[in-house]
């Protein structure tokens, strides 16, 4: 019998949990979240379902499967969902900001001191080498998802067609993952198991732990059938948590300045997040880069490096964003004021729109368990974030590996090629190292950040890097 299918040993079932010991647990999951989402849902999963019980295997993976579907960080919106389980909105509130808080502070620090010392040789030379790894994290992300997701030829088809539309002809991301959850939910309607569910991210691997042998049990909790007045409520709480600052701002200081335009941009992101920070990386450095000036290729690089090596959501990556758009058109403000606040901006209109999400929908989707056609646009979407993660690695190695790139068109392709004379060999040089160590020798992703940010400081102390 496959270990998959193995029941977990019957042990008690847990009685209750308050929610101040719930707090603790939540802070405890939140301090251990590194290393991206597949990294982040395993610590729940081994903490959540085989440690302390709270949940069942198939209820956990349902639970991952709607925040799947969602725009935004699928871990935290996870986390949101089983605090909400627990202990109603109260609970959901405690777990996501928990989950959140920790790599917020860390990203914040790390912007200021990027700011203020980051043309310090020593200090860019840290960043160079944090910068060489990240193409490598990206490369396993391309692997890790795709060896879940891409089961049958339709997937396989599909996350190819999704990189050649975002890569060769520019196509709008949303639109990418709006038609591939159309496509998945359509044919798993017509009973084809092209686009059959597979758990995403996953989850963990051993024996099952059964619902019925769980805190929660499989019953449906009463909060999950909210009356009309009470969903009614939500929205209106949770979209003027979101809304109204992004209204103040844009009534008071106009539509272009920099606050309101980190308000309206990071509102929409929140909005087309789908696959997490990797697959919508692109879209932000080409708006952030190209379209605002906010920041250069580079730094956007020097963010995901950051976001990769502190915890919390990598899409915490947006606050780095947000702050340099500020730091660098701060108006009448200080400069590190003004990057502080639109950091703390970005964050809020990008993880406030998660438990809206969450608060809304979960009790829908509880009633919910085990709709097939809703497990295939899970599948097709993630199948389709293959290809857009892999239009991301392509991205980050041209503007790593290269000095410079050249546009290229014909017919309706356009697409950025190096320049093969620019190449960086120190920067390859490095980013084979890191492959290695992640690929090779199984590394993990904080020792290969760590080990090639040391690297990159060696390399400038002997004068071979700038």
């Amino acid at each position: 019998m496959n270990a998959t299918t193995l029941q977990a040993p019957s042990v008690a079932r847990p009685q209750s949990v308050t929610l101040g010991e719930a707090f603790w647990v939540w802070l405890r999951i939140a301090m251990l979240s590194f290393g991206g989402p597949a990294g982040q849902i395993a610590v729940m999963h081994r903490i959540l379902v085989e440690e302390k019980r709270w949940i069942g295997e198939h209820r956990f993976l349902h639970a991952l499967n709607y925040c799947m579907l969602l725009p935004g960080p699928e871990a935290q919106q996870l986390a949101t969902y089983i605090g909400w389980l627990l202990h109603k909105t109260r609970g959901g509130i405690i777990a996501g900001v928990l989950f959140v808080v920790p790599g917020a502070i860390a990203i914040m620090a790390l912007s200021w001191i990027y700011v203020l010392y980051g043309r310090v040789g020593i200090v860019s030379a840290l960043f160079f080498g944090l910068k060489a790894a990240v193409l490598a994290v990206v490369l396993q992300a391309v692997v890790r998802i795709g060896s879940r997701a891409l089961k049958t030829g339709a997937a396989r088809a599909l996350a190819a067609l999704a990189f050649v539309l975002i890569f060769f002809l520019n196509a709008p991301f949303p639109l990418i993952v709006l038609g591939a959850g159309l496509i998945g939910w359509w044919v798993s309607r017509q009973g084809s198991t092209a686009f059959k569910g597979n758990g995403g991210h996953g989850a963990g691997k051993g024996a099952i732990v059964a619902d019925a042998d769980t805190l929660l049990g499989e019953e449906l909790p009463d909060h999950a059938r909210p009356t009309w007045r009470e969903t009614l409520r939500t929205a209106v709480v949770w979209l003027a948590l979101w809304l109204v600052p992004v209204a103040a701002l844009l009534s008071a200081l106009g539509p272009d300045d920099v606050f309101s335009r980190i308000a309206t941009f990071f509102s929409t992101m929140a909005m087309v997040t789908f696959g997490g920070a990797y697959a919508v990386l692109a879209y932000v450095a080409q708006q952030a880069v190209e379209n605002y000036g906010w920041l250069q290729p580079r730094e956007m690089l020097d963010g995901l490096g950051m976001a990769e090596t502190t915890p919390g959501p990598l899409i915490m990556v947006l606050q780095f964003v947000g702050f340099l758009g500020a730091y660098r058109d701060p108006g009448g403000l200080s400069p590190l004021l003004a990057g502080t606040l639109g950091g703390l901006l970005a964050t809020w209109v990008t993880f406030v729109p998660c438990f809206l999400w969450i608060f809304l929908g979960a009790p829908f989707i509880e009633r919910l368990r085990g709709n097939a056609a809703v497990a295939g646009a899970l599948s097709a979407i993630t199948a389709a974030v293959v290809g857009v993660v892999l239009n991301l690695a392509v991205w980050f190695a041209l503007h790593t590996l290269f000095r410079a790139t050249s546009p290229v068109a014909f017919g309706p392709f356009r697409f950025d090629a190096p320049v093969l004379g620019s190449i960086a060999p120190w920067a390859l040089l490095l980013s084979l190292g890191a492959m290695a160590a992640i690929f090779l020798l199984r590394a993990g992703v904080i020792t290969t950040l760590l080990a090639t940010s040391a690297a990159g400081i060696v390399l400038h102390l002997l004068g071979l890097v700038a």
